[in-house]
């Protein structure tokens, strides 16, 4: 709606209207702040309008008319727009430019062009300068391009593994980029780089309250090899005093769904584990996105069991580098990441000491078969819909953790839930505690904990939150023979 202050609100005038309900609108302005932005999508599909800021009773123009799979997000620079988008089978997406004057897909033509393996996961356009925030084989990278001259740069980072982040700004003409940056050794620092100079000015780091110091830890980044070859990331922290013979306990966390990518980042929590003599890892594995959009592809429907094999090479590539040892190995998962906890203690429960499954989503072939449930619709494109599709059924079937439970020894398992979760309702942990239960043929610890308050991100407030994470790492510690 426009609103022209001042006057009744009854007068304001439609501007544009969503009528699928499937579909989001946001507003906002382009970084020249030249034009305002209608940014109408869902999940997969991009429709954007500009108005001119100095015209807002004009007519929304239409960039692109939506085709369902393609995304595309808009700025503005001296009357050019500067796209960033999926289209023509660009699935690690790249950036083309076109006029205002003829903004169609059949104008667009590339800047920069898609390259495989490549994610471009955001872009900033300044009056001066392009940056582009890159993410290659599990690494973020920032590419700056001078406008005028063409040249580029990529800032360089020393550590192994990383996260980095663009800060928004208002400023469009400025040599100024703020950015974030840390690693599982380093809490989150907030730089402002000068485009022109390179010279890198610190604003900002978080603080741990307790003490830390970064030399005390080292980060590392191996490469697992996985059962086709495929390399697969693995982010590893341990303490620099460490003896690396492989007897210490290990941490294996992971996730990989919804091409959801692990950052390598600070967590203060973690190190509650790494200061006890844990190494932490994370597995950088296939149905996330952190090696590209085909990463994600390879991780998902009739691929889904790539995800579940890179976990296990994951733990073997940690293995084999002196960083863990077969039956020392926790693992750590929740949701998508918890069904992966499950396949893992069915298809390797030699491997494990302890698993904890937070929220796990476990009872996939039975929920996925319930249209009654809210979500089951919106989740078939990502794990198939064995309703309608037998093969999608018998390959559901071959993997999910309730149905897949047999006679043979399983390690310790924490299974948690929250009652009012929508997403992974309470009993599908219930039903797998109870099956194993009844199955397995050892009697090492299974607990199920089920909060009667909470939903599916656990309970509410900082404290409750790190409450819930120790009693996890409690069971962890107590599955080692350790004290909390």
């Amino acid at each position: 709606m426009r609103h022209i202050l001042g006057t009744d609100s009854a007068d304001d005038v439609e501007v544009f209207e969503e009528t699928d309900p499937g579909f989001f609108i946001g507003l906002s302005k382009t970084e020249s702040r030249r034009y305002l932005l209608i940014d109408n999508h869902d999940h997969q599909t991009s429709e954007v309008w500009l108005i001119p800021s100095d015209k807002p009773d004009t007519a929304p123009a239409l960039i692109a008319a939506r085709e369902p799979g393609v995304e595309y997000s808009v700025s503005e620079r001296d009357g050019k727009l500067i796209i960033l988008t999926n289209a023509d089978g660009a699935v690690d997406f790249k950036l083309v430019t076109t006029s205002i004057d003829a903004p169609s897909r059949e104008n667009w033509q590339d800047l920069i062009p898609h390259t495989l393996g490549k994610l471009i996961v955001t872009a900033g356009v300044f009056a001066d300068y392009l940056v582009r925030l890159e993410r290659v084989n599990a690494l973020p990278q920032i590419n700056i391009r001078n406008w005028e001259t063409l040249k580029e740069e990529t800032i360089s980072f020393e550590e192994e593994a990383y996260a980095l982040g663009l800060e928004g700004g208002y400023e469009f003409k400025t040599d100024a980029l703020r950015m974030s940056y840390s690693s599982p050794t380093t809490p989150r620092q907030v730089f402002d780089y000068n485009m022109q100079t390179g010279i890198r000015t610190l604003l900002k780091q978080d603080e741990v309250p307790s003490g830390h110091n970064p030399a005390d830890y080292v980060t590392r980044r191996i490469q697992a090899v996985a059962g086709d070859g495929e390399l697969v990331p693995v982010t590893v922290v341990y303490r620099s005093d460490l003896i690396l013979d492989g007897s210490m306990p290990t941490l294996l966390y992971g996730y990989g769904s919804y091409g959801m990518s692990m950052p390598a980042s600070f967590v203060t929590s973690r190190l509650s584990l790494v200061d006890r003599g844990f190494v932490y890892a994370i597995a950088h594995i296939r149905g996330g996105m952190e090696k590209g959009y085909n990463w994600y592809q390879d991780g998902k429907t009739t691929t889904k069991m790539n995800t579940f094999t890179d976990f296990i090479a994951a733990a073997n590539g940690l293995i084999a580098e002196n960083l863990a040892s077969p039956g020392n190995i926790a693992i750590h998962g929740g949701s998508a990441g918890g069904m992966l906890m499950g396949v893992s203690a069915n298809l390797a429960p030699d491997l494990w000491r302890t698993v904890v499954a937070d929220v796990p989503f476990v009872d996939v072939l039975n929920t996925m078969c319930d249209t009654s449930l809210p979500l089951t619709p919106i989740e078939w494109p990502e794990w198939g819909n064995p309703i309608e599709d037998k093969n999608a059924y018998d390959y559901m079937l071959s993997y999910s953790p309730y149905e897949k439970v047999v006679a043979k020894d399983y390690p310790a398992i924490l299974a948690t839930a929250g009652l009012t979760d929508p997403r992974v309702t309470y009993w599908e942990p219930a039903k797998w505690v109870a099956k194993l239960r009844a199955t397995k043929t050892n009697d090492t610890p299974l607990l199920m904990k089920t909060n009667m308050s909470a939903g599916h991100a656990g309970a509410s407030g900082r404290f409750d939150r790190l409450e819930e994470l120790a009693f996890n790492y409690a069971f962890v510690m107590k599955s080692f023979g350790m004290k909390a």
